[in-house]
């Protein structure tokens, strides 16, 4: 008895309207028991030969159509397929238009595409953990309390419950700590002090976002060039997606912990009572206790609750962003960043090889000047130091930031069939950077000149910073030619958060009124009225002017420090030395004239302005 079942005889035809032969659907023979389609495959070598080509054309879509039969050859060979007379291709009738044209019939759209981003999407994370959610409800509690008074330790503080409910989020998903992880949280961590020691608003506002934009690279554990461009958003994307995770794990807690409620509701309400009776009774019984009291206590007057509101919200969104993006980041990793065209050498070369004789043409004027010929090329232009310096500071920054672009695009569509190919590529990019690197130079000791010539300032402070930057980009882009640029796009953020840390420890404000003090005691100019709008970072360095130019360039700062009384937990330790050199020494209040305050304007040439601005 063969393997093959005996063919059964055909069903009489039933003709219906218009000549068509009604077949049934192929889903409904399955359905009822085993047809044409459902035969075993044929177990002799031309069977198994024969079911080989039809399992590989029906994987390219050239098998037999829904509808067909096989005719039977031989036993245990089917030969092609044929389709049933008056049938469509999907096993129904055949549909007659006017002038019995055969209809076609209406084609299924493909199915939509999720999209590229949808490659991203991380497995669904587990369910959240009751020391997650305590975490997040900490970080939203004490971001009601304390940071309404604006940053200082409080940040701090705060970052800690929200770190504890990262990390057991993570643990709970199973992720392991990797050694860039803990760079980057120590990273961030470290910035977050700088609020705690500083009071300047700019350095503040730059190490809070750097914090996070690291906190990202921590979450995300990634290290390419789509980790550190694109990690930030991962956060964002995950407080739509927390949300709804967090709100999942409360509801099943809630319904599995019903009973439990009462006896912690109990307990939290008599500890309350308890503190505040006793608490009451030693403030009355001792000043001092009381004076410590109040400034540990947080002002709970409904004046501040929209505030307080806003700030637990806030605190309760950012900590699920990050509980959940521990939890199931998105995997930037995944993203490939396609080559571009690589050009010909000569193509690719040349324009690199005509700006780097511009650099060196530009850098041999600028040796001149720096070892000694300045006098010989002002008197040739007509121009003073601090105009010379003014005028060349800001078109050598952007000269700075446009080489960089260059050196990106080169990069991209560099040669790279061979070992020459590598070759020309670094020599040449490599001559680049370094004629680059005397360009830095030449901008920095320019607005040296200017600095001596009209003062410094924040802002000068802050681009002179954003040089020195850059030429460390240079050097780590010329380290990545000779030794890969594996661990460049790391290198390259690691340096720019070690820059906003420096930044924010040097204090700019600081700085600037050493150097306005020092240039007094010099040229006896100084602008008392900028260096009144300075922040309390400025006080010692002021502090030694004499007076009347002590009171008139702190009575600003100590109003506001005195109109500012500030909570213990957002006042920094700049701050708070602040208070301590003004209230051992005080102000006068009524300096009179303050000798040595001269307006702006004669600090600069007649008719011209200052480009640096006074910020």
């Amino acid at each position: 008895m063969s393997d093959t079942p005996s063919a059964a005889p055909p069903p009489p035809e039933d003709r219906g309207p218009a000549g068509t032969t009604p077949v049934p659907e192929q889903g409904h023979a399955r359905e009822h028991g085993p047809g044409p389609a459902d035969v075993p495959a044929p177990t002799s070598g031309a069977g198994r030969e024969t079911g080989a080509r039809s399992a590989k054309a029906s994987e390219t879509g050239a098998g037999p159509a829904p509808g067909t039969v096989p005719v039977a050859t031989s036993v245990g060979q089917a030969g092609p397929p044929r389709q049933r007379a008056g049938a469509t291709p999907s096993g129904g009738p055949v549909a007659h238009g006017p002038g019995g044209a055969v209809a076609q019939p209406p084609r299924t759209p493909p199915p939509p595409s999720l999209g590229r981003f949808a490659a991203l999407r991380p497995a669904d994370p587990s369910p959240v953990t009751a020391s997650t959610l305590w975490g997040v409800l900490a970080t939203g509690l004490l971001s009601a309390l304390l940071l309404d008074e604006g940053p200082g330790p409080n940040v701090l503080i705060v970052a800690v419950p929200a770190i504890l409910a990262a990390s057991f989020a993570a643990r709970a998903s199973g992720r392991r700590l990797r050694p860039w992880t803990l760079v980057w949280a120590v990273g961030g961590l470290a910035l977050l002090a700088v609020p705690a020691l500083n009071d300047a608003g700019r350095p503040t506002f730059l190490a809070l976002v750097s914090a996070l934009v690291l906190t990202s690279f921590a979450l995300h554990g990634g290290g390419g060039w789509p980790s550190i461009l694109f990690g930030p958003v991962g956060l964002v994307d995950s407080l739509g997606a927390g949300t709804s995770w967090v709100w999942r794990g409360v509801r099943d807690r809630a319904g599995a912990s019903r009973g439990r409620w009462g006896p912690v509701l109990r307990t939290t309400g008599v500890a309350l009572v308890l503190l505040v009776v006793f608490g009451a009774l030693f403030a009355g019984a001792d000043a001092a206790f009381a004076d410590l009291l109040g400034s540990m206590i947080p002002d709970a007057s409904p004046v501040q609750a929209p505030w307080r509101l806003s700030f637990f919200l806030l605190g309760i969104g950012g900590a699920v962003a990050v509980a959940r993006t521990a939890a199931a980041p998105l995997r930037w990793d995944r993203t490939v960043i396609a080559p571009g065209r690589a050009r010909g050498r000569l193509e690719w070369a040349l324009p690199l090889l005509v700006m780097n004789l511009l650099f060196a043409a530009f850098n041999a004027v600028q040796l001149a000047a720096l070892f000694g010929g300045y006098d010989k090329v002002l008197s040739e232009t007509g121009l003073t130091y601090a105009q010379y310096a003014r005028q060349g500071f800001w078109q050598l920054l952007t000269a700075t930031l446009l080489t960089l672009v260059v050196i990106a695009f080169a990069l991209r569509w560099a040669p790279h069939s061979g070992r020459r190919d590598v070759s020309l590529v670094r020599a040449v990019l490599g001559t680049f950077c370094v004629p680059t690197l005397v360009v830095v130079a030449s901008a920095l000791r320019r607005m040296d000149l200017y600095v001596d010539a009209y003062g410094l300032t924040r802002l000068r402070v802050s681009v002179a910073a954003m040089e020195m930057w850059l030429g460390l980009v240079l050097l780590l882009i010329m380290v990545a030619g000779v030794f890969g640029a594996r661990l460049l796009s790391r290198a390259l953020a690691v340096s720019a958060a070690l820059a906003v840390l420096v930044f924010g420890l040097v204090s700019p404000d600081a700085l600037v009124a050493e150097r306005n003090v020092e240039r007094y005691d010099r040229l006896g100019k100084i602008d008392l009225r900028y260096l009144q709008g300075l922040s309390a970072d400025a006080v010692p360095a002021l502090d030694e002017l004499p007076e009347p130019q002590r009171s008139c360039a702190l009575k600003e700062i100590e109003a506001r420090l005195r109109e500012d009384d500030g909570h213990r937990y957002a006042t920094s330790r700049s701050e708070a030395r602040a208070r301590a050199i003004l209230a051992a020494r005080g102000i006068d209040p009524n300096p009179g004239t303050c000798v040595g305050a001269v307006p702006r304007e004669d600090f600069l040439p007649s008719g011209q302005d200052d480009p640096f601005g006074a910020s």
